[in-house]
């Protein structure tokens, strides 16, 4: 008969899986988040405005979700080359910001085409949902590693598929999630004696990405073996790479061989990473500190350290952390910039090799968590599109004017950026001056309390005015602002306020190398009560906080 005492234990050996449950509830919830009626789950494409003026007609045919005045990402080019997989297109290479460099990585293109039956409609949406599918294998294969019985393999799985890398991979439909799901799938054929499966597992990664390749040093025999072995080593690694080599060379006889790209993806060794500490070093000491950059650091540096103290040649994971660690030793700035930049996608085999070969035990704890910190920040990739930039609260009455139809409303000018979301806040980047305006539907002035905090990437005065009288003047820097302006008593219809700031907007090439100023997050109006005979706004001067 099943008692307390003896439920309890069971139940705590039972929460393990039930935290692998739960940590898939929430990622699907969370990419809910992105589907938006008639245009499904485009918006994770991040197609930026100013390349589709450029795009294939085949695509704006299938009105997507469009980022307004933003250049987008790189998952808005590969989905253009699975909707048109025809690489001698004209408009094919008008569309693509480097075709011969995006086409090195053809397999998914083909995948999506193949499961789309052809149609440019459901090829776009298969390529958007083509990394959550990935994302969830990954969740099942990785099992085999970090089974659902402890923590620590939990801390294990968790690290490995909320990493930051894994997850923009998600968010922009890049290659990278489903990259690490055919060199997992690869390793696990590899250790169950699939050997030729394996290597054709691994002719598939470096079809979708080229630096998957490298992933073939696992199959490497270290230790003595016979002729026999090393030769069939080398029809492995040959079976492999064969393809990859195959199709750049295909691609050389249509585009030449000087229009290859990604010029920038390489340099001086360990230059690149440096200069990234360096960058990051010195927001931190100007009080501007970057979070995303410095977790990823401090997590990418321990694998390294692991790696190179570890020293277990004969362990194929290990061979396949170190051929990552060579790679990210290499790398040059262009994979380094960005926030936290590209490296965190590029370098997530070696994310996985570190969590499968970190020793158990307590005493290996700190080195797991310094090694997976990026999941501190990782939902800070999940941004989801568009969305109302404030929200109004209050009595019902006051929610609409009698037989209007209509409810309040904040209309922003054009020198704010587009509104992005989380799953709990909203938010809209601002030029140096721009304005909002509030329109109140009653016939009478509503007494309300506004909200909202502001941010800065670099201290800056903001100064809010309402027809030339100061409401707010602060400095807005890295930390959120909050800003109340209690009791302030809006007109009917129509009240503009203007946010200006002291210094001029500066390009950050976190978004996209745009010029912006200032955020204004979570703007909230509280309506209080009707005022009959109330003024514009409060003429008292809100002090600076």
């Amino acid at each position: 008969m099943l008692t307390l005492r003896s439920y309890f234990p069971m139940l705590c050996r039972r929460l393990p899986a039930f935290a692998y449950l739960a940590t898939v509830a929430v990622f699907l919830w969370l990419i809910s988040g992105f589907y938006l009626p008639g245009q499904g789950f485009t918006a994770m494409l991040l197609i930026g405005e100013k390349n589709a003026e450029h795009a294939l007609p085949q695509l704006l045919e299938q009105k997507p979700y469009i980022e307004k005045d933003s250049e987008g990402y790189d998952g808005q080019f590969y989905v253009q080359i699975a909707m048109q997989p025809d690489l001698h297109d004209p408009a094919l290479n008008n569309a693509i910001d480097s075709l011969p460099y995006r086409a090195r990585r053809i397999f998914l293109g083909w995948f999506a085409w193949l499961l789309g039956g052809g149609d440019a409609g459901r090829t776009m949406h298969v390529f958007s949902m083509l990394n959550v599918v990935c994302w969830l294998g990954l969740a099942w294969l990785l099992l085999r590693w970090f089974p659902a019985d402890s923590w620590g393999n939990f801390i294990r799985w968790f690290g490995v598929m909320f990493s930051i890398g894994l997850c923009f991979s998600v968010r922009g439909s890049l290659l990278d999630g489903p990259s690490l799901l055919v060199i997992a799938i690869s390793l696990a054929l590899w250790e169950s004696g699939w050997l030729w499966t394996a290597a054709l597992a691994l002719a598939v990664a470096g079809l979708i990405r080229e630096t998957n390749i490298l992933a073939v040093v696992a199959f490497i025999p270290i230790e003595r073996r016979s002729r026999a072995e090393f030769g069939r080593a080398a029809m492995l690694g040959a079976l492999a790479v064969l393809p990859c080599v195959l199709w750049f060379l295909y691609l050389s006889s249509i585009f030449g061989f000087q229009s290859a790209g990604g010029s920038g993806n390489f340099a001086f060794p360990l230059s690149g990473f440096f200069l990234k500490w360096q960058t990051a070093l010195a927001d931190l000491a100007r009080g501007v500190p970057d979070a995303r950059t410095l977790l990823f650091l401090v997590s990418l540096t321990t694998q390294a350290v692991f790696f190179l103290l570890l020293r277990r040649g004969s362990n194929p994971w290990w061979r396949l952390g170190v051929a990552f660690l060579v790679l990210m030793v290499v790398l040059g700035d262009a994979v380094w910039e960005g926030n936290p930049g590209a490296a965190s996608r590029t370098l997530l085999p070696m994310g996985l090799a570190f969590n499968v070969l970190v020793p158990r035990g307590r005493r290996w704890l700190p080195i797991l968590l310094l090694g997976n910190a990026t999941v501190l920040c990782t939902f800070q990739s999940f941004q989801y599109p568009g969305g109302e930039s404030f929200a109004v609260t209050g009595p019902a009455a006051l929610h609409q004017g009698a037989g209007a139809h209509r409810d309040w409303t904040v209309r922003f000018s054009k020198d704010w950026f587009p509104p992005k979301r989380s799953v709990w806040e909203y938010w809209r980047w601002g030029r140096e001056r721009a304005e909002i305006t509030i329109s109140n539907p009653l016939a009478q002035p509503v007494l309300a309390n506004v909200h909202f905090d502001l941010r800065s990437r670099e201290a800056r005065t903001v100064t809010i005015r309402c027809d030339g009288e100061i409401l707010w003047n602060g400095t807005a820097t890295q930390k959120l602002q909050a800003v109340q302006l209690d009791r302030i008593s809006l007109r009917s219809g129509a009240v503009q306020w203007e946010f200006s700031c002291d210094q001029p907007a500066t390009t950050s090439s976190v978004n996209n190398r745009r010029a912006d100023a200032f955020c204004l997050r979570n703007l909230k109006i509280e309506l209080l009560r009707v005022e009959p005979t109330g003024t514009l706004l409060s003429n008292q001067k809100i002090p600076a906080p």
